[in-house]
């Protein structure tokens, strides 16, 4: 067994993704050594948070078919959401301190944002989606496509009319001394978000491989109607599949609301950031979406710190470019064999 695992290990090693992956970890140290630890700080912090995007937009793209262009949008109402918790406790607690209230509003806002992003997603697929299933299933892709985007454009224009068009944000969720890490000082803040996109992507592993709920998910994703004919509830599991999506994106968005306060467009870098990452690691590839994160959030700090803000973007996309030249269906060479068949 130790030995097949070995094996499996040195092939994997060999491979296009195992030696992406290295090269991006040796990247990482090298920039680390030469421009400071923040580097690899700033680097896992946003790349937990892309992970949990692109987990949400590769989860619907596999099991549903949807090509999710409104998935940023999730983002901006975690943040708004947390916004709205978090902004009026702080502002009581400048009057009335009291610590364990100080404790809780992060955490407060921050649930509040995913259970936002959760009811968000079900409402989506049960007014929107469903009705689309029961209707017509010819052109689904293209469907799919135009309707995200006209959801994407309404919500931003409901946040402008609504909320309006000032950024909302805090400057920090625990008033605490930095943790100090040698000679490096990071932010509770930073470290308590990673933690945090960590246990969401442990949740999700452990809710995908050994509970029931995930194995139907896999089996809807397999085969529609197979599922059907032994009795799985469809329809339930795509109103969870959806919750799930869009839960992770306004947890990212509750989450990075002290980097990324919230604004009517908010949104379109993170889900930039995520079709990034699943044209990096191959459509549908749930479980690449975690070590892409990192990867396109590498790509960016080290642009962001050798070229400036205004390449951050640039650089990424050239280099996704030229690996897909000679790796046209990723870096884990995903087919999208049940998107096209379809």
């Amino acid at each position: 067994m130790n030995n097949s695992r070995s094996i499996k290990a040195v092939e994997w090693l060999k491979s296009s993704g195992g030696i992406t992956v290295t090269c991006t970890i040796l990247v990482a140290l090298a920039v680390s050594i030469h421009k400071g630890p923040y580097v690899l700080v700033n680097t896992l912090v946003t790349g937990g948070m892309w992970a949990l995007m692109a987990i949400g937009v590769s989860l619907l793209f596999g099991v549903m078919n949807i090509s999710n262009f409104a998935h940023g949008e999730y983002f901006m109402i975690g943040s708004l959401t947390a916004y709205y918790i978090m902004h009026p406790l702080k502002e009581y607690l400048l009057e009335t301190p009291n610590s364990f209230l100080a404790f809780i509003t992060p955490v407060l806002g921050i649930a509040g944002a995913t259970l936002a992003g959760v009811i968000a997603g079900i409402l989506t697929d049960k007014l929107i989606f469903a009705q689309l299933r029961k209707r017509n299933r010819e052109g689904w892709l293209l469907n799919c496509f135009l309707i995200t985007i006209g959801l994407s454009i309404i919500l931003i224009n409901l946040h402008m009319l609504i909320f309006g068009n000032t950024f909302k944000g805090v400057v920090n969720y625990w008033d605490v001394p930095s943790l100090a890490l040698g000679d490096v000082y990071v932010s509770v803040d930073r470290v308590v978000v990673f933690f945090i996109a960590m246990l969401a992507i442990l949740f999700f592993w452990y809710l995908m491989m050994y509970t029931t709920l995930g194995k139907k998910i896999r089996a809807v994703a397999q085969d529609e109607n197979g599922a059907r004919m032994v009795g799985i509830p469809v329809n339930r599991v795509y109103s969870t599949t959806f919750a799930l999506a869009c839960g992770f994106a306004a947890l990212a968005g509750g989450s990075l609301l002290f980097m990324f306060p919230s604004y009517p467009t908010v949104g379109i870098a993170p889900l930039y950031n995520s079709w990034f990452i699943i044209i990096l690691v191959g459509f549908g590839n749930v479980a690449g979406a975690v070590p892409g994160g990192f990867m396109i959030a590498l790509f960016q700090v080290v642009t962001r710190t050798y070229m400036g803000e205004g390449w951050e973007n640039v650089i990424p996309m050239f280099l996704i470019s030229a690996i897909l030249i000679f790796k046209p269906y990723g870096i884990f060479e995903t087919k999208v064999r049940s998107v096209w068949e379809q």
